[in-house]
């Protein structure tokens, strides 16, 4: 009964509330509940753009502005939200009483919901090992890891999917690696991430809650678990690193510990999960593209810059006025919220020509917003786009004849945006030694 009454209470009303205006064409609305709008987001994303920077929906604020966008991420009149943060007080009230005491990547002390200082202790614990030197460390890792998941799909079927079977693996087994999770336990943390991946989204059906909270708390109870282990067994891993910072006196209570850590883990590979898919799709509907990398392997870095900027795999975020203030003449009152949508800006002509055309040799598309910016920037920015331009290098070198072989499933989100299932055919590998 307690979880019914969560569930009204943070996802039940919003969602027939969202229902409601996005059927009388409330722009935010619909990008929460039209299905239409959520398989192509181009229409409306543009009437926003066509209405101004900065528009006023029922539910609060929009922008798809790239100047907008990016001045709000960085600036100090506005903060991260937290869950619930922005409900009618009754229903705020009601979530907070009910709220179990599991993890939950937008409940303090997760680093997506709290500012400094906390913030700016738990991120100084993480920060050095996703330097861009560090992470120039880590490539030789990725490549191993690539090298060795396509040598075993080299021998298995042609028809897969390539998600399951590469795209999801890859990351899993990188961020593993530097955070000390067994070989054994990869696939579980997997199964655990993709169960929690709706819990950023507003107005989940029952079904989709339910197992959310399922997935937050066994998540939750193995990551204790896991770190209980590497107490009496550390290693030089970053989460062991992290238990010693705690026993060292930092300050890490046993709470915060797992927060970090659980986020940084799922954070982790999350993000490339839905790059590396969406990176395949675009270069199979786009051979030209492809080509262009063949004949010219130097553009890969620029071609993941473009794959994030055209199918971000976070599609928005959102902020809090901390104090009454005005932005492109819109004024705003403490506490008002503000949805960026990083997809948008991502695809605004003012920035980027020709905005919606996938072009591996744009020359700004570094200009992208989908890792943030300011102090909530990606932390392993540079480790997934490393794992990206590895990863789809590596996939296509060795099967150069890589094809689609069916539709594929998207992922049922609204605020990360990839693939669940991509169907291809891998064609005939590269001569041994080829690719390599």
């Amino acid at each position: 009964m307690k979880a019914r009454i969560r569930w009204l209470a943070a996802h039940g009303v919003v969602r027939y509330g969202a229902k409601k205006a996005a059927a009388h064409g409330d722009p935010q609305a619909m990008l929460v509940a039209d299905p239409v709008t959520r398989a192509d987001p181009r229409p409306v994303f543009e009437r926003i753009r066509a209405t101004g920077p900065l528009v006023k929906t029922r539910i609060g604020h929009i922008s798809v502005d790239h100047g907008v966008v990016h001045e709000l991420l960085r600036s100090d009149d506005f903060r991260v939200t937290q869950l619930g943060a922005n409900l009618p007080a009754p229903l705020r009230w009601i979530e907070n009483r009910t709220r179990p005491s599991s993890l939950h990547p937008l409940k303090p002390p997760s680093l997506l919901s709290v500012e400094p200082p906390e913030h700016t202790r738990y991120r100084k614990l993480v920060s050095s090992v996703f330097t861009p030197r560090a992470v120039a460390r880590m490539r030789e890792m990725v490549q191993e890891k690539a090298d060795e998941l396509l040598d075993e799909l080299t021998h298995g079927a042609r028809e897969i999917d390539i998600v399951a079977q590469y795209c999801s693996q890859l990351p899993v087994a990188v961020i593993s690696s530097i955070l000390g999770v067994p070989d054994a336990d990869r696939q579980r943390v997997l199964e655990f991430g993709e169960m929690a991946a709706p819990s950023l989204d507003i107005g989940l059906t029952w079904e989709q809650f339910v197992r959310v909270e399922d997935g937050l708390r066994q998540f939750d109870a193995w990551l204790a678990g896991h770190l209980a282990e590497l107490r009496r067994n550390p290693g030089d891993d970053l989460m062991s690193q992290l238990i010693r910072a705690e026993d060292d006196g930092v300050g890490l209570n046993d709470e915060e510990l797992r927060a970090t850590a659980g986020l940084v883990l799922a954070a982790g590979f999350e993000t490339t999960v839905n790059l590396l898919g969406s990176g395949v799709r675009l270069l199979l509907d786009h051979p030209d593209q492809l080509a262009l990398l063949h004949r010219d392997p130097s553009l890969w870095p620029s071609a993941v810059e473009e794959m994030l900027r055209l199918e971000s795999p976070v599609q928005l975020t959102a902020r809090l006025a901390k104090r009454d203030v005005t932005i492109e003449g819109v004024p705003l009152t403490q506490g008002d919220l503000v949805v960026l949508v990083l997809a948008g800006a991502n695809r605004d002509p003012g920035v980027f020509d020709d905005p919606y055309r996938f072009d591996v040799t744009r020359a700004n598309a570094n200009k992208h917003l989908s890792f943030s910016g300011g102090r909530h920037y990606c932390l392993g920015a540079s480790l997934a786009k490393a794992e990206s331009e590895v990863g789809l290098k590596t996939l296509f070198d060795r099967f150069p004849h890589l094809h689609a072989a069916g539709e594929g499933i998207r992922r049922d989100t609204r605020v990360l945006h990839g693939w669940a299932s991509l169907p291809v055919d891998l064609g005939q590998p590269a001569a041994t030694g080829a690719a390599r």
